[in-house]
């Protein structure tokens, strides 16, 4: 009995740290990927240089996504079209970074 209690003890402990480990690994790649893509424009911190600020923005995550994989009409460039070399999961990363900035 106290060995299948800590099988399933030791089990979960192991579900946590494997779910744990992608989400930081996630939110690393989110902000290098800000930092190369989108630092130049948006600025280091998300406080705006040539383009808008992006600290504190309204943008949903979704939105945010939607942005840099399909552009949007009216923006100004790059955002016209998509953002070249970010794929969908790369776009998700970059997002929650964004949203992340305070």
């Amino acid at each position: 009995m106290k060995s299948t209690r800590l099988l399933i003890v030791t089990l979960a402990v192991a579900a946590i740290l494997a779910l744990a480990v992608p989400r930081s690994a996630f939110a690393e790649d989110g902000a290098a990927l800000y930092k190369s893509k989108c630092a130049m424009c948006h600025g280091a911190e998300g406080q705006g240089k040539v383009g808008p600020a992006l600290k504190g923005t309204s943008m949903t995550e979704d939105q945010i996504v939607d942005l840099l994989t399909k552009g949007a009409a009216g923006k100004k460039a790059p955002h016209t079209k998509p953002v070249n070399g970010v794929s969908d999961d790369q776009a998700k990363a970059i997002a929650a970074f964004v949203k992340g900035l305070k």
